[in-house]
């Protein structure tokens, strides 16, 4: 990948990210899943080209699922958990349970220096 212009990421050694200014494109592999995305269409489709050519692969469409977590489209994102804590509320048996309120003081902060700046660690 790193022939192709990918950089592989230090938090998760199975995803590559491509930046050309604001295009970006990504592909996370997982065994035998890869996923393909991005804002750049014409870069997924030469990164896509380029892993049929070193990989037997089979193009399944659109992503719908990928390591159980369900993927849906809207306007702010694509990526829904909703099937994993249905399948999660249903396997402990707790599905039909009634909510309860937790309640917590508006506005409250966790530690006294919540409002402080956070230290830039990379210029030391």
């Amino acid at each position: 990948m790193k022939n192709f212009g990918h950089t592989q990421s230090n938090l998760d050694h199975t995803l590559f990210l491509k930046r050309d200014g604001e295009k970006i494109t990504t592909l996370i592999v997982y065994v035998h899943d890869m996923a393909v995305t991005g804002n750049d269409t014409r870069e997924q489709k030469k990164l896509q080209k380029y892993l049929s050519q070193e990989f037997e692969m089979k193009y399944l469409g659109a992503l719908k699922y990928f390591l159980g977590i369900e993927v849906i489209r809207s306007k702010t994102g694509i990526l829904s958990q909703r099937k994993y804590v249905m399948d999660l509320l249903t396997e402990t048996r707790i599905f039909g349970c009634k909510t309860a309120d937790t309640p917590i003081e508006m506005n409250h902060k966790l530690c006294e220096d919540m409002d402080r700046v956070p230290t830039n660690k990379e210029q030391y």
